[in-house]
């Protein structure tokens, strides 16, 4: 197995920005806290921050897409995970993502950016791994400064608020620091500097940090987003964040060059491509993982006939039951839906009811339904045209993009601005 090279990671390593890129993997959609500066709902291609990605992948579709990816660019050195939500938040879709990419593509690097809530649990395990390089998002080492940045922080099941989260936060985020540094893997700390809120603050957190023998601090600027509690605080200018990292130069080396970077983000950090691979992404975002039989054989369809690919799976009363036996597509039976109302229960049940499918064929589907059928583990896929083809697909290819209808992004709209990736060939 190739030893990864800690030299060739851009962030923490200035000298090799122009001969090292990094690629940014979309595999953790939840998060455990709310920021009052964090908003994921907008994704424009011509927006560059954490939060955005213009896709969210499977483990699989990860490892597919780096490939491809590497093809094209291969000055990619380090594999990063850093959203669009936090990292373990997402824990199993994240540790699975680094098995798999380890497992192909020893040679990489692995860096992941966390707020830290749920690091301490899988310090083990990512030393295992070969995480080499970690960021953690810390705002404030007192909480009575921290609990002006969350609205809310979710623990397991339990919600905290306030002064609550704020220690909750703080206490987690200190243990994932030491536990990181105790076993040989390198810390850089991001603090999000918020005039009138922790501009006056950031010395003591560089302190603290060097105290934990963190290794790098990087000052950013607060960037105001529309629809957060914070998006009428302003930018702190290039003059007072030069002063502040000046000021905690004295405690830690800083990072001047970050381009708070999208949580898809690919290739050089001055030379970012992300618009560039957004087909690619998406494309890679579309296929199934590889067929199991033996756990899901099946494939359910919400046709009308029998032979289209015509009901929105909300309104179906019942599904088409298909499998696949000596290179042919049969129906097997139907099975009647579960009935309309119940909300998420609903949802749950046709899950149930469709444990021995891998996916469900639809002409639509709600985003309820969409995540809690993916979350159980039956994907649904909506298309239009003959079942066969949509079986094929699924069966023969693993990829549906031929098929799939495209769903409405919520892009930036405000912004006035779209974007169109060249994709990956």
């Amino acid at each position: 197995m190739n030893t990864p090279d800690s030299t060739k990671h851009p962030c923490f390593n200035i000298a090799v920005k122009g001969e090292c890129g990094r690629i940014h993997l979309p595999v953790a959609p939840k998060c455990n806290i709310m920021c009052n500066y964090c908003n994921r709902k907008y994704d424009c291609m011509n927006e560059s921050r954490p939060g955005v990605t213009s896709a969210v992948l499977k483990p699989h579709q990860a490892v597919e897409y780096l490939a491809r990816v590497l093809e094209k660019e291969p000055r990619v050195t380090v594999v990063g995970i850093a959203g669009p939500g936090d990292p373990f938040a997402n824990s199993e879709e994240t540790l699975e993502t680094l098995r798999l990419i380890r497992e192909r593509f020893p040679q990489m690097l692995f860096c992941l950016s966390s707020n830290g809530l749920g690091v301490p649990a899988h310090l083990d395990r990512l030393k295992d791994l070969g995480v080499t390089h970690m960021t953690i998002t810390v705002n404030a080492v007192d909480p009575e400064i921290g609990k002006e940045f969350y609205s809310w922080v979710r623990d397991g099941k339990k919600i905290y608020r306030g002064l609550d989260a704020a220690k909750l936060m703080w206490r987690r985020q200190e243990a994932a620091i030491r536990g990181l540094k105790q076993r040989g893997i390198t810390v850089k700390v991001n603090t999000i500097v918020t005039p009138g809120v922790n501009d006056q603050h950031v010395e003591a957190i560089a302190a603290k940090m060097r105290e934990l023998d963190v290794d790098l601090l990087n000052c950013m600027p607060l960037y105001p987003t529309a629809e957060t509690i914070f998006e009428d605080v302003r930018e702190p200018s290039k003059e007072e964040l030069e002063r502040i990292r000046t000021m905690a130069e004295v405690y830690l080396p800083q990072m001047r060059h970050c381009k708070r970077c999208r949580a898809d983000a690919v290739g050089l950090l001055d030379q970012d491509k992300s618009p560039e691979f957004a087909s690619c992404l998406s494309a890679c975002s579309k296929t199934l993982p590889p067929m199991r039989t033996e756990d899901r054989p099946y494939v359910a369809v919400a046709s009308m006939e029998g032979v289209l690919i015509n009901q929105h799976l909300g309104e179906a009363p019942s599904l088409q039951i298909w499998g696949r036996e000596n290179g042919r597509y049969t129906m097997l039976e139907v099975r009647t839906a579960p009935p309309k109302g119940g909300a998420a229960n609903r949802w749950y049940a046709l899950a149930d009811l469709l444990k021995d499918c891998r996916a469900v064929l639809v002409s639509g589907v709600g985003d309820t339904p969409m995540a809690i059928l993916s979350e159980e583990g039956v994907t649904p896929l909506e298309m239009s045209g003959f079942i066969q083809e949509g079986l094929e697909a699924v069966y023969a290819t693993g990829n549906i993009t031929a098929f799939k209808r495209r769903r409405e992004g919520k892009a930036c709209k405000t912004m006035a601005c779209t974007g169109d990736g060249g994709g990956c060939g």
